[in-house]
């Protein structure tokens, strides 16, 4: 049996229309629904305004303040840093100018004790003199620099050493030709150095005539005689002596030299007075005189020992062998230098 088949009716358009509307009323009333009352707008002439404004500017106007003194302040910091910096040095350079016065003074003290002997080395010989002619039989003679010039030969004895050499040599030559020229005759004539190495080899032994020609000889050979050295006196000595000493002959040693490196002076002193034999009156045979050159005290202090130990011997041999010991000064050194750089 067939059933009849129920028939569905299409909704309306009318239905829609009412859906839609009635949503859209429901949209507006959320809309348009108040759910509390706004807030009331701030009264456009509240005082406060003006105040809080000045305090804006104000608080402004201290940080950019603040600002430049912090840079200020960084800057300073530098600065003072730099001060420090230049405090310390300058305290650092005081202590070495302190430290550096105080090696001054002590090297001052140095040099001055090192005067004061150099200065006993070369005092007045005028008591020494006196005392010497006090002696009994001396003839009064001639002088030339305080040395008494009665003797008949004459030996000059040279230090030929670098030293002397390079800054003193032209003085040294200076010193032979006045002496040479207070001797207007005498009956002989040598030079030896002060290792006892003659000037003129082949006449070893023997006396040189004195004649114009062999003093012109002479003062030309010192401009460039330059023998080996060893800076001490003692060889020159002690050979002349043992070589030209003779009871009947009147000898004078001239010794020119700036320091003696030997190993005791106590020892030359008493070798040289045993072999330089004495007469009847207890006078020594040979005279020995010495011109010191203050050579060595150019140099630093602790270098100028042997000039003060060469002062210190041939005082010593001079005043034991009747004969006088000259110090030339620093002034005539400088006019050797000045010339002789």
């Amino acid at each position: 049996m067939k059933l009849p088949r129920r028939t569905f009716e299409p909704i309306s358009i009318a239905f829609l229309d009412v859906i839609t509307c009635g949503f859209g009323a429901i949209i507006l009333l959320l809309m348009v629904a108040r759910f509390g009352d706004p807030p009331e707008p701030e009264p456009q002439d509240d005082p406060r305004h003006g105040r809080i404004s000045l305090l804006q500017r104000e608080l402004f106007k201290l940080e950019r303040e603040a600002r430049t003194l912090a840079t200020a302040v960084g800057a300073g910091d530098a600065e003072v840093s730099a001060l420090k910096q230049e405090q310390e040095r300058l305290v650092a350079s005081r202590l070495r100018i302190e430290r550096e016065s105080a090696q001054r003074s002590a090297s001052a003290r140095e040099q001055a004790e090192l005067l004061g002997e150099l200065r006993i080395a070369q005092q007045s010989l005028t008591e020494e003199m006196r005392r010497l002619y006090q002696q009994r039989d001396r003839i009064r003679t001639d002088l030339v620099g305080g040395i008494p010039i009665d003797s008949e030969y004459i030996i000059f004895i040279i230090d030929t050493s670098g030293s002397m050499f390079r800054y003193a040599w032209p003085r040294v030559i200076d010193q032979i030709v006045d002496t040479l020229q207070v001797y207007p005759t005498v009956k002989g004539i040598q030079i030896l150095n002060d290792m006892g190495a003659y000037m003129f080899p082949a006449y070893r032994g023997q006396w040189l005539e004195d004649t114009p020609t062999w003093r012109q000889a002479i003062i030309e050979r010192l401009t460039t005689w330059n023998a080996f050295s060893n800076s001490s006196p003692v060889e020159g000595i002690t050979s002349a002596i043992e070589t030209f000493y003779n009871g009947q002959r009147k000898i004078s040693l001239y010794v020119y030299g700036d320091e003696f490196t030997g190993r005791s002076i106590r020892e030359v002193v008493d070798y040289v007075d045993q072999i330089n034999h004495r007469d009847s009156t207890a006078q020594p045979l040979v005279r020995i005189h010495a011109i010191g050159f203050p050579v060595q005290f150019a140099n630093s202090p602790e270098r100028q020992r042997t000039g003060i130990r060469f002062a210190a011997l041939m005082r010593e041999l001079t005043h034991n062998n009747g004969g006088t010991f000259v110090g030339l000064n620093a002034e005539r050194i400088s006019i050797v230098e000045d010339k002789f750089p």
